[in-house]
């Protein structure tokens, strides 16, 4: 069960991340696999992040990532969902998809089960894409429990997309 401090910190985030797209009149959209939404959650729990917020694709199986995103098969079977280049593939086809300025992707083993070889339980691979080719990854490996992982999954999100929002001056 997620914490209710932290969640109450992840909108206060959310909001911050609004008033500088806002700002910036820049529009976003997230993909989300093992988040399940919570990114999107977050991002509309500030009213009017209608504004700037265009959508979340939830993209749990192969075959929605791959229909819904253009996540292309080969690098899923390569690769495998938890991995950078899904993580990669699902941030620009949700910027395609939603026609928005920047995108932001998760996909991981939140837990309890589902470790893979070289990938524990807790791994996740986020990815934001923005206009003029700006592209950034991040891995992390999260201690908590499925409910934490999730939550710190869409925390690291929201302040990837605000980097990326300070980058753009």
């Amino acid at each position: 069960m997620m914490n209710s401090d932290a969640l109450k910190a992840a909108v206060e985030l959310a909001q911050q991340l609004g008033a500088a797209l806002a700002a910036h009149n820049l529009t976003c959209a997230s993909a989300e696999s093992c988040t399940g939404g919570l990114i999107g959650h977050l991002i509309t729990e500030v009213p009017g992040s209608s504004a700037y917020f265009a959508g979340a694709a939830v993209v749990y199986s192969y075959a929605a990532k791959e229909r819904v995103l253009n996540v292309e098969h080969a690098t899923l079977a390569r690769c495998g969902a938890v991995s950078a280049e899904v993580a990669a593939q699902m941030a620009q086809g949700a910027r395609r998809l939603y026609e928005v300025d920047v995108a932001v992707s998760v996909t991981g083993i939140a837990g309890p089960g589902g470790s893979l070889p070289g990938k524990p339980t807790g791994t996740v691979y986020l990815h934001v894409s923005g206009a003029v080719g700006y592209e950034r990854s991040a891995h992390q490996v999260w201690p908590g429990d499925r409910s934490a992982n999730k939550l710190l999954s869409a925390v690291e999100a929201l302040r990837m997309v605000l980097d990326y929002v300070a980058a753009q001056g």
